[in-house]
């Protein structure tokens, strides 16, 4: 580790150097880079200069154990920074696990109504719901960019954009299969149904290489729609559109002028179509993807939300709360630093 370390420092003093440079200074891009990188190891280099001083002082300290009149003081000293040196190393192991890429990206979030007919599509407006108040918590920006309601409330497919501070770092686990156990308001027995709800999340991307043939894509125009299928205006403003070769649909209604929900739909199908080159990428390595914890596959179940325990359970850590009706209103931070932890004792243990 102290290996790596110096390596990181030697770096970062580099990096300094480097920045200081008037050739480089006068080209912004990789003033831009080299800043981001080390933005990076400052964290890492900082909690490095903690342990080298922890370490001094238990070497100073350790000089002073055989003077009768300082002994107390120095074995004191010793102890203090032992305990501070054990606390760094365990930091600096985490700091030194290699990131997530995406991160501190913006993230897309895909949410469908799955099995269980009007039920999973009530479901899948609940979980659009929490995720709004959780996205308000964290001081982020949720916007909508298409839905299809469903007959009897809720959405059959809703797709946002949340936009804020590291939101993939955070909501990143959330890809899968939601399964909620409740008393359907369409009940007339007072029966217990079990239906479901999938959520995709996909980060933003930026500059990535993807060619997008114009004779590959298929682009449609029509009225957008709002509650109760209302027209919302009378011009042709929303846009579709089909990936002909992936099948991929993207639709952006929330927009009033058709260039720029066309705009908007262009960036959501290169989030698509890099997720999906990813996915594929993972397959052929054979590799869990996105993420140590789960698969990040849409089909994975991955929790449960029971209304009558009011009990929400994460099958992939077996974690549970008994605190539904909050984890509703937003409070998810239980569950995902219990998931954020687990995936980062995984990690340390080389799983």
């Amino acid at each position: 580790m102290k290996e790596r370390l110096e390596s990181i420092k030697k770096r970062y003093e580099e990096l300094n150097t480097l920045l200081m440079d008037p050739e480089i200074m006068s080209d912004f891009k990789k003033v831009k880079d080299l800043s981001k990188e080390q933005s990076d190891l400052k964290e890492i280099v900082d909690k490095y200069s903690e342990y080298e001083i922890a370490e001094k002082n238990i070497e100073e300290a350790k000089q002073l154990v055989n003077d009768p009149e300082l002994r107390e003081m120095a074995e004191l000293e010793i102890e203090d920074n032992s305990e501070k040196l054990e606390k760094l190393t365990q930091e600096l192991e985490i700091l030194l696990i290699p990131k997530d890429e995406n991160d501190g990206k913006n993230i897309i979030m895909e949410i469908r109504g799955a099995a269980g007919g009007d039920e999973a599509n009530i479901f899948a407006g609940d979980l659009l719901r929490m995720y709004t108040y959780y996205a308000e918590k964290q001081g982020w920006k949720i916007e909508i960019n298409h839905q299809v309601e469903g007959t009897s409330g809720g959405f059959s497919q809703v797709e946002c954009t949340i936009k804020g501070d590291s939101v993939y770092s955070k909501l990143k686990y959330e890809s899968g299969a939601h399964r909620v156990q409740r008393v359907p308001v369409t009940e007339t027995q007072g029966r217990v149904h079990t239906s479901t709800a999938t959520v995709l999340v996909m980060p933003e991307v930026e500059d990535v290489d993807i060619e997008i043939k114009e004779s590959d894509l298929k682009i449609d125009v029509y009225h957008s729609s709002g509650a109760g299928g209302q027209s919302v205006n009378t011009s042709n403003s929303a846009v579709r559109i089909t990936h002909l070769p992936t099948n991929t649909v993207v639709t952006c209604q929330n927009e009033r002028s058709q260039l720029k929900n066309k705009d908007k739909a262009m960036q959501i199908l290169k989030v698509k179509l890099y997720d999906l080159m990813e996915q594929e990428k993972e397959q052929a390595l054979g590799s869990a993807r996105k993420s140590k914890i789960g698969t990040g596959d849409r089909s994975e179940k991955i929790r449960t939300y029971n209304y009558p325990q009011n009990r929400v359970t994460d099958h992939r850590i077996g974690f549970s709360v008994m605190s539904l009706d909050r984890v509703m209103d937003g409070e998810l931070d239980p569950i995902i630093e219990a998931l954020i932890t687990e995936d980062l004792k995984r990690k340390l243990a080389g799983e």
